[in-house]
This record gives structure tokens, C-alpha cells and sequence, in this order.
């Protein structure tokens, strides 16, 4: 569910070396940093896998120019065994925003939108932004927002002018309140906010947590337990590549607690319901 394409294979990436050299940093990441749609592709085709893909439009925020979200839609579609695109709009833009938005699903057919509310520097409870939610969720489609801790910017002076507050879960409980309609995934375990996460998925029937971004020999044990328990229709298979392998994160989660017939539920079924994938 949280796969990053990080170059158009035209020599363009999707943040400046700084802030990819500080995330690899962070993850210890050994897999190819940048990869394109296409490689992408072939990485998880190789292994049965399928992913959903996507880039983060900061441009406002960083200054850095984005990736295009249309290309990445239309390489994607060339794909649809083992991908499915995402799209990302730079949510500061205002009506180019919404207009875009509208764009990417009528002409480029992604299946959801992927927001980074701490890169991106807004806050997504602002109801400036609400006229792009209601394009989502008219459109009936998922938003991913990342929540919790960042591996973008740390270990630079002032983390890059990033803001960790931006990224608090409880931020996305408005949102998901005032759009029942739109399914709202609240990405990585949400440190240093967890139990803020598990709240809001139990008590919201269109909030979902997605396990990316952490290995799960790191996953905080009330998420663990919630995970296998209360929450295992509503949790969600996904690794952050590149920063973290699929076969690093399937083989630390082979040793988590969590019952054997929840497993396939986040491996897989959760996310085909979600996604309305079918069987």
C-alpha cells in the first residue's frame, strides 16, 4: 500500500540530494534509491507482489519541482498487474489543487491521493483544503497521509524546516468526521502518536492504518495487539519502498504475534476491499 517512485528515469528525482541522502541515512536503506515506475515494476512482478505507487508534490513547501503524478499514472497503467497509481497534488496550490485532482482521476484514472502534511507544510485540518477532499471522496477514492515521525530531513539542522506537529493523527480526525465518504489511511505506525491512531481507525469506520516505514520488529506493541485483534480489517500491508525492502518487512513480520488467519487479511484482503480490487 506505500510504494515511492523517486525518478522519471529523465534525470529529474523527487526531492533534492539532501533530503534523499537523509532519509536513506535515517532507513539504512540498501536498495536502489531512485527507482522509476518501470523498474519498480519488475522489482515486484519478480516477487508476486503488487504495490501502490506514487510520488509527494512539495514544490511549495521545498521549492524542489515534483514529479509528475500524471506521467507516473499513464507508466503505471502499462503495469496493471502489480501496480496501482496514486496521485499527489500539492495541496497549497489551492484551486489548481482541486482542479488537478479532478484531472487525475478522470483523465489519468488513479485509484487514491497520497499527502505528506509535514513536507508538504500544511495542516490537513484546514478546511481551506476541503474542497480537494470533496473531490476524493465524491470520486470514492482513498487518501494516504503520512503520520508520525519522518525520515525526510532528520539529522539536518532544524530536521529541514520540517514540522513533526503537521503529522499528528489527530489532525485527520476532522477530516475523516466531515468526509464519511472518503477513506482516510493513516500511514506508518504514527510514533510518537499511536494510541491518537488507534483511536481514530477504532472509533471511525473509514479510518485505516497502513504499516509502512517501520520494520515490524519495531512496531509498538499496542499497535501489534490492535493489529490482531480489533483492528484486522482495518490494517494494512506496506513497506515504504525504497527505503525498506517487501522481503525485509514480510520476513520480520513472520515473527510478530499476530494469529495466523489475521495475516492474510493485512497481507492482502484488506487492501483488495479497500481498493475494490474484487477477489
Amino acid at each position: 500500500m506505500h510504494v515511492h517512485v523517486e525518478s522519471d528515469g529523465h534525470g529529474r528525482l523527487s526531492l533534492d540530494d539532501g533530503l534523499l541522502a537523509a532519509s536513506a541515512k535515517y532507513f539504512k536503506a540498501t536498495a536502489d534509491r531512485t527507482p522509476t515506475v518501470e523498474r519498480i515494476a519488475d522489482y515486484y512482478r519478480h516477487r508476486q507482489l503488487a504495490a501502490v505507487v506514487f510520488t509527494v508534490d512539495a514544490g511549495t513547501q521545498t521549492g524542489h519541482p515534483a514529479l509528475s503524478s500524471e506521467e507516473i499514472a499513464d507508466r503505471a497503467a502499462a503495469h496493471p498487474d502489480v501496480l496501482i497509481p496514486f496521485g499527489s497534488v500539492d495541496p497549497r496550490t489551492g484551486g489548481e489543487a482541486v482542479r488537478r485532482a479532478r484531472r487525475l482521476i478522470g483523465e489519468h484514472g488513479v485509484r487514491g491521493f497520497k499527502f505528506h502534511p509535514s513536507l508538504q507544510g500544511f495542516s490537513p485540518d484546514d478546511q481551506s483544503y476541503y474542497p480537494l477532499y470533496a473531490v476524493i471522496e465524491e470520486a470514492g477514492l482513498p487518501a494516504v497521509f503520512h503520520t508520525g515521525q519522518t525520515g525526510i530531513g532528520a539529522g539536518l539542522p532544524g530536521g529541514r524546516g520540517i514540522k513533526l506537529r503537521l503529522s499528528n493523527p489527530m489532525l485527520l480526525d476532522d477530516v475523516a468526521a466531515d468526509f464519511p465518504g472518503m477513506k482516510v489511511i493513516l500511514a506508518h505506525p504514527s510514533v510518537p502518536w499511536q494510541d491518537e491512531a488507534i483511536s481514530i481507525a477504532t472509533h471511525k469506520s473509514n479510518v485505516y492504518i497502513d504499516l509502512s516505514g517501520w520494520s515490524p520488529k519495531y512496531f509498538p506493541p499496542q499497535l501489534v495487539r490492535a493489529a490482531s485483534s480489533y483492528l484486522q480489517d482495518k490494517v494494512l500491508f506496506g513497506t515504504d519502498y525504497p527505503l525498506l525492502t517487501p522481503e525485509r518487512w514480510l520476513s520480520d513480520f513472520e515473527l510478530l504475534d499476530i494469529k495466523p488467519e489475521v495475516r492474510p487479511k493485512i497481507l492482502k484482503h484488506n487492501a483488495v476491499r479497500l481498493l475494490g480490487l474484487g477477489d
